[in-house]
C-alpha cells in the first residue's frame, strides 16, 4: 500500500464517522435506528456502493468486532445499577438463557425447513440470531423520550448484557457438533461447553472486576488515566477468560456492574469516557460490517431471509417471552412489548463469522442470510419501538432524568459525594431553605454560593435563581434531592394528573374506606388491606412506579417508591 492510499484510507475513515455523527441527529428526528444508518453507510461505501471498498477479510472483522463488543457490553455493565436488581434479575436471567434457547430452537427449526439444510446447519443459524441487541433499543427509547416503567427497562437492560453469553455458547456448541465425526460425544461437548463457558464468565468477571475497582480505587494516577485503566482492565478480563474457554463477553459484563457501582473519585468520567468509546465501537463496527457484505449476493436469499425474520420476530421472540417470563407474573402488555424489543445487530453478525473461521459449508450462506435478518429487524422493529411503546400505554411521564450538577467524590470516604446543585427558575428549590431538604445523618447542607460568594450566615437561607447549593450527600440521596432541584419540566411530571390521577392516597389508607369513599366495591380478603400492602399483593411483591389497578370507575396507581415500599398512591377517576 502506497503512502497516498494510506492517507486516503485516513480521510474515508475519518469522513464515515463523521457522517455517522452527524446522520445520528437527523434518526432522532425521524425515529430512525441509529444502528441501521451506520450499517447502509457502510455498504454505500463498500464494493457494490458508491465508494467501491472492497473489505472480505473476515478474520480482520472477527478481530475488531470481538473487541468493539466486549467494549460496548462493557459500557453496557458499567451503567447498569444494582438497584435494578430488585424487580428484574430473576426474570431477565431467564430471557437471557432458557429464552435465548427457545427463539433459538424455533428459529433453527423453521431454518431447517425452510432451507432444506440438515437440523443441525438450521439450528446453527436459531443459534446465530438468538440474542438481542437491547442497547441499540434503549438509544431508541432515550431518542424518542420514552421513559418506561423500571420492571420493563430494568429487564431489557440486564438482558442486553447477559443474553449474548448464552448465544456465543450455542453457537460455539453447534459449530463443534458439525466438526465432529462421531456423534457419540455429542453429550458431553455440551456439558462441557456450558460449563466452561458460563463458569468462567462468571468466576473471572466477579473476581476480574473486584481487582480493578481496587485498583482504581488506590493507584495514584492523574484524571485522565481512570478511564483507561478501566478499559485495559475490562479488555483483559475479556481476553484471559476466552483464552480459557469461558465466556468474555459474560466476564466483562459482570466486570462493568461491579466497576460501575463502586463509589470511585473519578466515576463521572470514567462512565463519559465509555460512552463515547462504546459509540466510537458501534460506529466502527456496524460500518466494518456495511462494507463486509456484498448486496448483490444476498439476492437469492431475499425470500427465505423474510421468511426466517418473519418466524423469528412474530413466533420464536414471542413464545420465548411468554415461557420465561410466566413464572414472573409480568402484565400482559409489559411482555408484548418485551417481545418487540427483541431487535437484532451486531453480534448476530460476528457470530456469523465462526462457521467461516470454522471451515464448515454454507459459510455464506450464513452469512449473507443472518445480515439480511439483521437489516430487516432494525428497519421493522427498530423504527416502531416507540410507536409500540405509546400504543401499549407503557410508557411513564419522564421523570428519570437527573438536574444538571457537579459531583466530587470524598477521598477518604468514597461513599460520600460533595453535590453543587444549580437552583433553577421554576424549579421546587426557589423559595425553598435548608429545612425544606431530605437532610439526615448521612445528608448534610455545607453552604450555598450566590454571585461567587459563599455565604456564611448560618440562618436557614432561601434559595434564589442561579444560586449554587453544596449538600454532602450518598449516592442514595440523589434520586430525593434531584426532584427538588430538577427544572419545573422534569420535578412537574411526577405530579401529572394525566397520568398519575388527580389526588394523592395515603398508602397507610385502607381499601375498605377507599371503596366506601368513591364508590367501587372490594372483596372481603382485600378490605382490611392498605392501600401499600394492596399493591404490593396485586403486583406479587415487586411493584414500580406507574403500576396500576383498574377498580369500577377508579384506577389506583403507583406514585412512588423507595426501596421495596410505596410512599405514594395516585388516585384517577376514569369518565
Amino acid at each position: 500500500m502506497t503512502i497516498d492510499a494510506t492517507y486516503q484510507y485516513i480521510f474515508l475513515s475519518g469522513l464515515l464517522v463523521m457522517l455517522c455523527v452527524v446522520a445520528s441527529v437527523l434518526t432522532r428526528r425521524i425515529g430512525a435506528p441509529v444502528l441501521l444508518v451506520f450499517l447502509v453507510l457502510g455498504m454505500l461505501a463498500g464494493e457494490d456502493g458508491l465508494g467501491g471498498i472492497k473489505f472480505d477479510d473476515f478474520n480482520v472483522a472477527f478481530l475488531f468486532g470481538n473487541i468493539a463488543l466486549a467494549i460496548i457490553i462493557f459500557d453496557g455493565g458499567l451503567g447498569t445499577k444494582t438497584q435494578s436488581f430488585r424487580v428484574s434479575l430473576k426474570p431477565a436471567l431467564s430471557l437471557a438463557t432458557v429464552g435465548v434457547i427457545i427463539t433459538a430452537g424455533i428459529t433453527g427449526y423453521a431454518a431447517h425447513i425452510i432451507l432444506g439444510l440438515p437440523l443441525l446447519d438450521g439450528l446453527l443459524i436459531g443459534a446465530i440470531v438468538g440474542s438481542t441487541d437491547a442497547a441499540a433499543v434503549f438509544g431508541l427509547l432515550r431518542s424518542a423520550g420514552l421513559d418506561l416503567k423500571e420492571r420493563t427497562s430494568a429487564t431489557l437492560e440486564i438482558e442486553s448484557g447477559s443474553n449474548d453469553p448464552m448465544a456465543i455458547f450455542l453457537t460455539i456448541t453447534l459449530v463443534q457438533l458439525l466438526q465432529l465425526s462421531d456423534g457419540s460425544s455429542q453429550g458431553w461437548t455440551i456439558a462441557s461447553e456450558l460449563l466452561s463457558q458460563m463458569g468462567l464468565g462468571l468466576t473471572f468477571g466477579f473476581a476480574g472486576g473486584h481487582v480493578v475497582a481496587q485498583l482504581l480505587k488506590r493507584l495514584p494516577l492523574p484524571s485522565s488515566l481512570y478511564p483507561l485503566l478501566a478499559l485495559a482492565g475490562g479488555i483483559c478480563i475479556f481476553g484471559v477468560t476466552n483464552l480459557l474457554n469461558g465466556s468474555g463477553f459474560l466476564a466483562i459484563f459482570i466486570a462493568g456492574v461491579i466497576i460501575g457501582n463502586t463509589p470511585l473519585i473519578y466515576s463521572n468520567e470514567i462512565h463519559r469516557f465509555h460512552d463515547g468509546i462504546a459509540w466510537l465501537s458501534q460506529i466502527g463496527m456496524f460500518l466494518m460490517l456495511g462494507l463486509l457484505i456484498t448486496p448483490s449476493h444476498m439476492i437469492p436469499i431475499i425470500i427465505p431471509a423474510i421468511a426466517i425474520a418473519f418466524v423469528l420476530i412474530f413466533i420464536a421472540r414471542p413464545v420465548a417471552i411468554v415461557m420465561s417470563l410466566l413464572p414472573f407474573h409480568f402484565p400482559w402488555r409489559e411482555q408484548v412489548f418485551i417481545g418487540w424489543c427483541g431487535l437484532r445487530g451486531a453480534v448476530p453478525i460476528i457470530l456469523a463469522l465462526f462457521p467461516s473461521l470454522a471451515g464448515l459449508e454454507h459459510t455464506q450462506t450464513y452469512f449473507d442470510l443472518v445480515f439480511f435478518v439483521v437489516l430487516i429487524s432494525l428497519i421493522l422493529q427498530g423504527w416502531t419501538i416507540a410507536p409500540v411503546a405509546r400504543c401499549l400505554k407503557i410508557e411513564l411521564p419522564p421523570t428519570s432524568d437527573e438536574p444538571n450538577y457537579l459531583h466530587l467524590t470524598i477521598k477518604h470516604d468514597q461513599d460520600k459525594n460533595l453535590l453543587i446543585y444549580p437552583v433553577v427558575a421554576g424549579s421546587s428549590a426557589v423559595g425553598s431553605s435548608a429545612n425544606n431538604l431530605p437532610l439526615t445523618d448521612q445528608c448534610q447542607m455545607v453552604g450555598v454560593i450566590r454571585q461567587g460568594k459563599l455565604i456564611s450566615d448560618q440562618e436557614p437561607q432561601t434559595f434564589l435563581p442561579e444560586d449554587q447549593v453544596m449538600i454532602l450527600a450518598t449516592s442514595p440521596a440523589k434520586t430525593a434531592l434531584g426532584r427538588i432541584f430538577a427544572p419545573a419540566t422534569l420535578s412537574s411530571s411526577l405530579k401529572s394528573n394525566s397520568f398519575f390521577g388527580e389526588f394523592v392516597l395515603l398508602p397507610s389508607a385502607h381499601m375498605a374506606d377507599i371503596a366506601q369513599q368513591y364508590g367501587f366495591e372490594i372483596d372481603p380478603d382485600s378490605a382490611e388491606m392498605t392501600v401499600e400492602r394492596y399493591l404490593i399483593s396485586q403486583f406479587h411483591g415487586k411493584p414500580v412506579v406507574g403500576d396500576q389497578v383498574q377498580l369500577g370507575l377508579v384506577k389506583i396507581i403507583v406514585r412512588e417508591t423507595e426501596g421495596e415500599r410505596i410512599v405514594s398512591v395516585g388516585l384517577k377517576l376514569s369518565t
